[in-house]
């Protein structure tokens, strides 16, 4: 039991900026930040996203560039998302598994350029590759086929793991596909390339500038609810969670971000592994939206933001703000 007032006065350690640091519980440091990238064909690109103000797609030449600057900031890791162009998407998409398709591409650069200095974590999922943007195959009916789609996902993870990517990330939400690119890796002697599994992605309202980046939002036919998550649902995610670890994933992720911290919270309480979180384009552009109106000042924002979800016990955070956030950080 404490003591009560006026023997216990809280306000006490919270008088001066020194002793607020010092009795801080959590921080956040540019450590804890992984920095997502979109990738886009040519030379000397870079295409702004009008529906993510501040960030842009880059041909590999850019994306190098970034590669560098992260590591200057101390940023340990890179997302990758390729946009796909159209010609090259396909109803079974079959460039996922092109050993020099635009993904495999910037690996292989970032790699050349910055050896192991810098994490490289990649996309798997289908939608940057078809041409209905779903994330898997499509029957006649038009449901996604499960097991069908996980061969493909798997051959996309060894085209990935040979070009140089270090963590397979799974966005696509099918059934056993972690099990599945876990054994493919392991016999293909891929034994340190890890597995971050989007074990709790739900059908959320908060992608749609995303689909912009990589170019499916218009090609999207129908929704993505016979995979993704019912918002509704917290005690499923936990069991998602648990399969996909008990499959092999070596971390899971939480998405999206701020609207599912209770899930965050109750995954590592639940099983104390490295957790994940993704703060999604539609959150991203809320804050920008929040600044461009004058309701809020983006430093603040994100700052706080990020800080919720370390609070929350989450090991690092997927971010647009990754670079912003490093360099208010290492001020």
């Amino acid at each position: 039991m404490i003591a009560s007032y006026p023997q216990a006065r809280l306000r006490r350690t919270r008088a001066t900026a020194w002793s607020r640091a010092l009795h801080r519980e959590v921080l956040i440091t540019p450590a804890d930040l992984i920095w997502p990238l979109f990738v886009t064909e040519g030379s000397g690109v870079e295409a702004p996203i009008a529906s993510l103000p501040g960030v842009s797609r880059w041909s590999v030449d850019g994306i190098v560039a970034r590669a560098r600057e992260a590591v200057d900031l101390g940023i340990p890791c890179l997302a990758l998302f390729p946009n796909t162009q159209a010609e090259r998407r396909s109803d079974d998409g079959a460039e996922a598994l092109n050993p020099d398709n635009l993904m495999c591409r910037a690996i292989r650069a970032i790699r050349d350029a910055c050896g192991d200095t810098i994490g490289i974590l990649t996309d798997v999922a289908l939608d940057p590759y078809t041409s209905h943007g779903q994330d898997g195959l499509v029957n006649a009916a038009g449901y996604v086929e499960n097991d069908a789609t996980v061969e493909v996902l798997v051959g996309q993870s060894l085209n990935q793991a040979a070009a140089g990517a270090d963590i397979i990330a799974p966005s696509d939400m099918m059934d056993g596909r972690i099990g599945a690119i876990r054994d493919a890796l392991e016999s293909h002697g891929h034994v340190n390339v890890q597995i971050m599994s989007y074990a709790a992605k739900y059908a959320s309202a908060f992608y749609d500038p995303f689909r912009d980046a990589v170019g499916s939002r218009g090609l999207l036919k129908g929704d993505k609810k016979t995979y993704q998550m019912d918002p509704g649902n917290a005690e499923e995610a936990l069991r998602e969670v648990e399969l996909d670890l008990a499959e092999g994933a070596d971390s899971v992720m939480v998405k999206p971000g701020l609207p599912y911290l209770d899930i965050a919270v109750r995954v590592k309480e639940a099983f104390g592994v490295p957790v994940f979180a993704y703060q999604v384009s539609g959150e991203y552009a809320m804050i920008e939206a929040a600044v461009a109106a004058g309701a809020g000042e983006r430093d603040a924002l994100v700052l706080e933001t990020l800080l919720a979800f370390k609070r929350a016990g989450c090991s690092g955070v997927l971010t647009y703000h990754a670079a912003h956030a490093a360099r208010l950080l290492g001020a």
